[in-house]
């Protein structure tokens, strides 16, 4: 299935636990230094990048190179999302965020917050970043270049990323915590 990013909540919330999707539209990228400074600065009430509201956010730290004009991924594979598990919570609070990708899930809270305000995690599969950059396209633009290239916030208009698999979803499931039980018995 195509999911047309900006997402809205209904379309959202209507995902199912193992569904394989696509992503076409907006994505940013994020990783923790992209989530402090988002955070720091709607805190202190100053502005952040309009596309960090009701976002695709890919934790990603993809490797750019430039060719004349424009910046492409050449290589842009999920970053190990549990390290934003304390700032995620508040993240999709106040930004909307509608949409995780990563690897390997994130906490109960991230969990509660996704069912509270409406947004899901998309595992996408390591080792495939060269695919996924691809599925990225060129760059639309970035922020904050001074975090550094990893972890500045890329902002894309993806074609079609993917395939990513709904591993947490809007209404409290959540794959990896069915290992975890299926593993304690």
């Amino acid at each position: 299935m195509i999911l047309n990013s900006p997402l809205d909540e209904k379309t959202v919330r209507s995902l199912n636990l193992g569904e394989t999707v696509y992503i076409k539209g907006p994505i940013i990228t994020g990783r923790d230094e992209m989530h402090k400074r988002a955070l720091e600065k709607v805190r202190a009430g100053e502005d952040v990048p309009d596309e960090i509201f009701n976002s695709v956010l890919y934790h990603c730290g993809p490797i750019m190179v430039q060719r004349g004009e424009k910046w492409l991924p050449v290589a842009a594979g999920p970053t190990t999302s549990a390290r934003m598990n304390d700032l995620e919570p508040e993240m999709i609070e106040r930004f909307g965020i509608r949409a995780i990708i990563g690897k390997g899930g994130m906490s109960k809270k991230v969990a509660e917050a996704m069912e509270k305000y409406g947004c899901v995690y998309l595992a996408a599969v390591g080792g495939t970043a060269v695919s996924l950059a691809e599925g990225l396209g060129e760059s639309t633009g970035s922020e904050w270049n001074d975090l550094g290239m990893a972890e500045a916030m890329w902002k894309f208009n993806a074609e079609r990323l993917g395939p990513l698999i709904v591993a947490m979803d809007a209404g409290g499931g959540d794959l990896y915590e069915d290992v975890r039980r299926k593993l304690k018995r």
